[in-house]
């Protein structure tokens, strides 16, 4: 690391914390916290976003999947299959409806809907599986930094936290948005400086192509995903990867939390279509991404010889301090950090807000305090997700596919909670309560000793199981309903009048899953 680089990095985590220290004036109480006073332009939450799923993961272990990982190659490209057909669920049953009830933590639905219990079962599975996937991110790029800068890794992992917490307390939600908006800019921007120096490296674009195994363009594996028949299987990517889509953008807390902010319910539904449009070439970017830094791997033994066996997610990281010269290393090092914090200020602003209003405010007695708490509350989360960090390493071959597997493991009986509640007025507290232990049972039965069944389809497998049980448990254990569970469910008639000027745009969205699916049959047969 020469002195630029080092005035470029330090430069980068100084503004940001100054930037949240100027959005973070003039904060009253918790609406102003954690929702902005849902207030906020449709387009920067959905930037916001696509800045979240744009993270140091995406950056260096998609690329890594593309160029190194066994089985991997342009098959992740089926990933994105499922995102805008989940964006209609979303849009149709889901979002808009907790936004019109001017929920802080989505998970207080499930009490209006149920029960206490069952509002404290899932806001706790989500502080517990979102905290540690907060611990992997901050551990993927504390590899970068101790590659790149040279330091011991657990000073890295020090640095990143601490940085991370100081903003996000000083801004809350605010900060969190439009900090996410500059540090998506220079994400990009990365990603293709990237592109370029690998490109200019091996002669130009079509050596870059050239360079790249014929087997790795495959896009397209129509293994079940059952049997451990395929590491990228269609069907189990396609199937499962819509119910993890719905859940993760639909029910966590660290997506809907800025969905909640939005200024109105359209505009929640535009920064949702926003996504549903831009994960793909989002994602078809980190590829090219791949592709070129793999031609350079080809031609450079001291690239080679830096990434040790089977440790993929060291590709990128070497390849910048290896073949990227002085100044443009520090731009990339501030994007790497950009990606991260990008994602961790939102898990830590959405812990706090899951925390404070699910577990700390029902026994308060001072509301006058609740801001200060929540800051704290921030705080806490934040030593927390930094401590996570100094163990969550050897979860898989690439980072990338542990963070995911930690979320698929619940997400498939959290969606179960809250579809059922919304579509069906007759499974009860203990019927959904009941069902969500024995989804996350199955799905902890699949990994540990199913090991054939491909990961995504525990989001199917944990969602039907979940809601099976919680019909025979509801079933023959009734409870009496509460009238008014007719206002936290879905009505028929009002939901297609509202939804009808709507229809157009998702009839895009199904027609823009068509396009992928071609492109994808497309290079397929390249």
């Amino acid at each position: 690391m020469a002195t630029i680089d080092w005035i470029i990095l330090i430069a980068y985590l100084a503004g940001m914390i100054g930037f949240s220290v100027y959005l973070g004036r003039g904060q009253k109480d918790q609406e102003d916290y954690y929702v902005a006073g849902r207030n906020m332009s449709w387009w920067a939450i959905g930037i916001s976003t696509m800045a979240t799923q744009s993270s140091a993961i995406s950056f260096i272990s998609k690329p890594a999947f593309v160029a190194l990982r066994p089985g991997g190659g342009l098959a992740w490209l089926q990933y994105e299959l499922a995102v805008p057909l989940a964006m209609i669920v979303i849009m149709v049953f889901l979002i808009p409806f907790f936004r019109k009830l001017k929920l802080v933590s989505v998970y207080e639905y499930l009490e209006l809907r149920y029960d206490a219990s069952v509002r404290y079962l899932v806001s706790g599975v989500f502080l517990f599986s979102r905290g540690l996937a907060a611990g992997v991110v901050v551990y993927t790029t504390a590899i970068v930094l101790e590659v790149c800068l040279g330091l011991p890794l657990w000073l890295t992992i020090l640095i990143i936290g601490i940085v991370t917490i100081v903003y996000d307390t000083i801004g809350g939600i605010t900060a969190v948005v439009y900090s996410d908006v500059i540090q998506l800019i220079i994400l990009l921007s990365g990603v293709f400086l990237c592109i370029a120096y690998a490109a200019n490296a091996v002669g130009g674009l079509e050596n870059m192509f050239a360079a790249f195994p014929k087997e790795r363009f495959a896009t397209l594996d129509y293994s079940p995903g059952l049997q451990g028949d395929s590491a990228v299987p269609f069907w189990g990517l396609l199937i499962g990867g819509f119910f993890l889509y719905i859940s993760y953008y639909g029910t966590d807390q660290s997506q809907v939390q800025r969905e909640l902010s939005t200024e109105s319910v359209d505009g929640t539904k535009r920064s949702l279509l926003l996504n549903g449009f831009s994960r793909f070439p989002l994602t078809a970017l980190y590829m090219v991404m791949g592709i070129a830094i793999y031609a350079v791997y080809q031609q450079s033994p001291d690239l080679q010889a830096a990434i040790p066996p089977e440790a993929y997610d060291y590709l990128v990281p070497q390849f910048v301090l290896i073949h990227l010269p002085v100044g443009i290393r520090g731009i990339l090092f501030a994007a790497i950090l950009s990606a991260t914090m990008s994602t961790l200020d939102s898990v830590l602003n959405s812990l706090s807000a899951s925390t404070m209003r699910d577990f700390v405010e029902p026994f308060m007695k001072n509301a006058g305090q609740n801001l200060y708490i929540g800051k704290a509350v921030t705080i806490l989360w934040g030593i927390a997700i930094t401590a996570l960090a100094f163990w969550v390493g050897n979860i898989d071959a690439t980072v990338v596919e542990g963070i995911n597997k930690i979320g698929s493991a619940f997400y498939g009986p959290i969606l179960a909670a809250f579809l059922t509640g919304v579509i069906s007025r007759k499974i009860n507290a203990r019927g959904i309560f009941g069902g969500i232990i024995a989804g996350v049972g199955l799905n902890v039965y699949l990994g540990e000793f199913q090991p054939g069944v491909f990961w995504m389809w525990w989001n199917f497998f944990g969602l039907i199981m979940t809601v099976i049980v919680a019909f025979i448990v509801s079933y023959l254990i009734p409870v009496a309903q509460e009238s008014k569970i007719e206002k936290y469910s879905l009505n028929p008639q009002q939901l297609l009048a509202e939804e009808k000027h709507w229809m157009p745009k998702y009839a895009l969205l199904f027609g823009y899953f068509v396009f992928m699916l071609a492109v994808l049959l497309i290079i397929n047969h390249y």
